[in-house]
């Protein structure tokens, strides 16, 4: 009884790990040969893995990745200019989150940057950061949207927080003044203590242009591209090269139930008219064909 209410207190002070172990303890009889600092050892662990769980699951779902991508599957193999050494030594503890760098994919469509962004997010999540991605195209509404209901300041301060904001497919047409300058106040929110991955179709030598306004694509580009790391891809689509690999396979296989009825009733008839051999003009029918023939009717 008093176990009982150990783990109802436990459970109240929402320290789930911790009662879960104990209830395990109690039913594995070998947990009493262990001494009482041993035990609670094992109690505290498992709280502390249960929270670290339950805190990794929280920074994956808030960060909106959008799938499964992850750093164990990304593709060395495949002829596109990514450098091994380069993309591990970045990834070793998020170090590029840690020292608040930026980092520029471009390349283009299908090369797989977005795969690649989502497993930097996964791996700043993993190794305890936060991360967003969102679409540039995404993020620019969600600005437009709060400027209506009146959480503009909010929202800045909101993404000012993030320790690895991932924009997609950034600077893909030209953007509007009112994009532009909500951009420049996220860099500005960010600066020197955040870190931003932006992913593109067009080299960062066009962005100046995409950007529109001199004097504001200036202070964006100035904010990111002096602390970033460029990853330049090239090659053939990795979408294409998945759809090559062999014909699309329907299953169940199609077949016309109405053609193969067709069929099944044309071999019928040719069978009875194989049996039966309609006799010669003037020719008498025996007792014995009429009543084989009736037979087989």
């Amino acid at each position: 009884m008093l176990n009982q209410q150990t783990i109802e207190k436990l459970y109240v002070m929402r320290m789930r790990g911790m009662a879960d172990a104990f209830t395990q303890q109690q039913e594995d009889p070998q947990t009493t040969q262990l001494s009482f600092e041993e035990r609670f050892g094992l109690l505290v662990d498992q709280q502390w893995n249960w929270r670290q769980s339950r805190a990794l699951e929280r920074r994956l779902r808030d960060g909106r990745l959008q799938g499964p991508a992850s750093i164990e599957d990304i593709d060395f193999r495949a002829a596109r200019g990514l450098d091994k050494q380069v993309v591990r030594s970045l990834l070793h503890d998020s170090d590029w989150v840690r020292r608040h760098q930026h980092i520029f994919l471009v390349g283009p469509t299908g090369i797989g940057k977005t795969f690649l962004a989502r497993a930097f997010g996964q791996k700043a999540c993993r190794d305890g950061f936060t991360a967003y991605f969102a679409t540039a195209a995404q993020l620019f509404r969600d600005l437009e949207l709060a400027r209506a209901d009146g959480s503009y300041t909010k929202k800045l301060r909101t993404l000012g927080q993030v320790d690895a904001l991932i924009v997609d497919d950034w600077a893909m047409a030209p953007l509007a003044d009112t994009e532009r300058r909500g951009f420049l106040e996220i860099c500005d929110e960010r600066y020197l203590t955040r870190s931003t991955l932006l992913t593109s179709q067009l080299p960062v030598a066009k962005w100046h242009a995409q950007i529109g306004d001199p004097t504001v694509a200036d202070s964006i580009l100035d904010r990111l591209v002096h602390a970033a790391h460029r990853i330049e891809l090239q090659g053939e689509s990795m979408r294409k090269k998945k759809g090559n690999r062999g014909p699309v396979q329907h299953w169940p296989p199609f077949r016309p139930k109405r053609a193969a009825k067709t069929a099944a009733q044309g071999s019928t008839a040719a069978s009875a008219a194989h049996r039966f051999t309609a006799p010669e003009p003037g020719r008498r029918i025996s007792n014995r064909t009429k009543l084989l023939t009736d037979a087989d009717h």
